[in-house]
């Protein structure tokens, strides 16, 4: 009997070389690719408000609606897409939903009033929820075992994406006009091309789904159905803190940059793209280190440890309102893809489902957020609401009430 268990049993150092070597980084990197060019479209989003708020005569709650609009629409579709996918894959389901996302910005750079906007918006998000949950999937399934830097590296591309539209706005589009938003179509189209060849590679390789018995044994604790419940909803409560947070600095930064320091528009943008680069120099922070030391305290630190800054974000000047963004995105930014990979440990086996709800309810708390938000603004200040927003990451005290999912790892890892 014990012998046959030498034979069987594999430890810990032999699973984590025998996942790293199966690794594949050039699907990695396609769709941290492919991520950056759809978030890049995406962030396009927040990052014409200014224009849009002064061309079309709309208001901080017409603002709210618009990212509302887009939100939802992402945040309600991603959950079910995911749930259907985990039973039918759907290879070139990615290549379609950018579909959806290149004629939502075909429309948006010749919407004249405030409802085509919304429609526009409504598309893109739709290209979204397809994107996110089965992307997300793809990157679990090339990992090879090693889902924290997996999802780091996915969340890299989606994060750099995100800083770099307020940028190529500033450039492009301000400047110029809303119609420009048409150009950014030509990266939609590169990121289409790149989800076909995924697409071929996903249809050779749907058993990578779930993973190997013995990589997941020996990472993961069992827990009661109840307990398991009981994580998922201060998870969730998590994200709430986070994108609640988030919808302020992505959406209304500028405003209050603008208000604040009474800086022209493209200056504000510049502001807005060194925040959103610290998010994405900070991304690949969060998987690697959980997978060595455990995800519980990487949440830790990520939504609790940036609290400080927020407070005094609102007090600061100029200059350190700059450096104190930095801060905040660097550590804040680690956040989700330990979230993310700590939910799918504790649900092992519903990759897209898991991928689908959390990505679905961060866009579901940025959309909410940046409607009540801009309400608040409207009847109060934009300086009133970034104090207000400033205590949210105290939420982070909840990670206490996470349970330990992984088990110890040896002295040598």
């Amino acid at each position: 009997m014990e012998a046959e268990l030498k034979d069987t049993t594999v430890t810990m150092p032999d699973a984590a070389k025998d996942a790293a070597e199966k690794t594949v980084f050039s699907i990695l990197l396609a769709l941290s690719f492919s991520h950056l060019l759809n978030d890049t479209i995406q962030s396009l989003i927040p990052a014409i408000y200014p224009v849009v708020k002064d061309s079309l005569k709309i208001n901080f709650t017409q603002i709210g609606l618009i990212t509302l609009t887009f939100q939802m629409t992402a945040s309600i579709l991603q959950p079910l897409v995911g749930l259907y996918t985990d039973k039918h894959p759907q290879p070139y389901s990615l290549a379609i939903g950018m579909g959806f996302t290149l004629t939502g910005l075909v429309c948006l750079s010749m919407a004249h009033s405030f409802y085509l906007v919304l429609l526009s918006v409504g598309l893109v998000g739709m290209g979204s929820a397809v994107f996110h949950p089965e992307s997300s999937r793809l990157a679990y399934m090339a990992s090879g075992g090693r889902h924290g830097m997996a999802q780091s590296l996915f969340q890299l591309g989606g994060n750099a994406g995100s800083s770099l539209g307020p940028l190529l706005a500033a450039l492009i589009i301000v400047p110029y006009g809303q119609f420009n938003v048409i150009w950014f179509s030509l990266a939609a189209l590169i990121a289409i091309v790149v989800m076909l060849n995924i697409a071929a590679w996903y249809k050779q390789n749907k058993h990578r789904t779930k993973p190997k018995r013995k990589v997941v044994e020996g990472t993961a604790v069992k827990l009661p159905n109840s307990r398991i419940a009981f994580a998922l909803v201060i998870l969730l409560v998590l994200i709430f803190s986070k994108y609640f947070y988030m919808a302020s600095m992505t959406n209304y930064y500028t405003f209050y940059l603008i208000d604040k320091f009474k800086l022209p528009v493209g200056t504000a943008q510049v502001y807005l793209f060194i925040f959103l680069f610290a998010i994405a120099a900070g991304t690949f922070i969060g998987g690697p280190v959980g997978d060595r030391i455990g995800r519980k305290y990487v949440i830790w630190i990520s939504i609790l440890g940036v609290a400080p800054f927020t407070l005094l974000l609102p007090h600061a000047n100029l200059l350190w309102t700059a450096v104190l963004s930095v801060f905040i995105g660097v550590i804040l930014s680690s956040a989700f893809s330990a979230i993310l990979v700590y939910a799918q440990e504790l649900v092992p086996g519903k990759v897209g489902m898991i991928a689908g709800l959390f990505f679905g309810l961060a866009f579901g708390m940025a959309g909410i957020g940046s409607a009540v938000l801009g309400r608040l603004a409207d009847h109060t200040s934009i300086n009133h609401v970034f104090h207000l927003c400033a205590w949210l990451p105290l939420i982070g005290l909840l990670t206490w009430l996470l349970p330990d999912v992984e088990r110890k790892r040896s002295k040598q890892h």
